[in-house]
């Protein structure tokens, strides 16, 4: 196993077993296992690997966006949205959605996963989401929706 392969493995092991609320508190476990990374190498990996941070109610942590398993009654977009959402706009058939930082990937997942009749694609970046609909109109109501979904109408 390669270098970055090992280590890799050992943040989404350290991540999955650990609360760890900031890269640092990851470099320190990281450490603790003979592996001294760089705080530019651990943002690498964390954006490499998906992971995200979230806002909880002790203070941020990283998470597997795999690991946020929405709940019968409320569906993963409605438990990321809350957390994850900065700001929205649009044009056209163009719907930009500003995420916190990391917060991109998670939600666009969350997104395709809904599989709104709207939407016919979405590409994310670390915090920003472009999502394509199938008119204007469309966009008006999932933008509605998605304000909706944020807590924020």
């Amino acid at each position: 196993m390669t270098k970055k392969r090992e280590r890799q493995a050992a943040i989404l092991d350290l991540i999955e077993r650990h609360v760890v609320g900031s890269q640092e508190d990851l470099r320190r476990l990281l450490l603790g296992q003979g592996m001294d990374v760089t705080q530019a190498t651990l943002s690498r990996d964390l954006r490499d690997l998906g992971i995200a941070r979230v806002p909880t109610e002790d203070g941020g942590r990283y998470v597997l966006p795999g690991s946020l398993v929405p709940d019968d009654d409320n569906p993963l977009l409605g438990n990321l949205l809350p957390q994850l959402f900065s700001r929205i706009d649009g044009v056209g058939e163009l719907i930009v959605l500003h995420t916190v930082r990391s917060g991109a990937q998670p939600i666009a997942e969350a997104i395709d996963q809904e599989e709104f009749e709207e939407v016919l694609g979405t590409i994310a970046g670390d915090d920003t989401i472009l999502i394509v609909t199938r008119s204007a109109h469309a966009r008006l109501a999932l933008t509605a929706r998605l304000l909706e979904l944020a807590g924020e109408q």
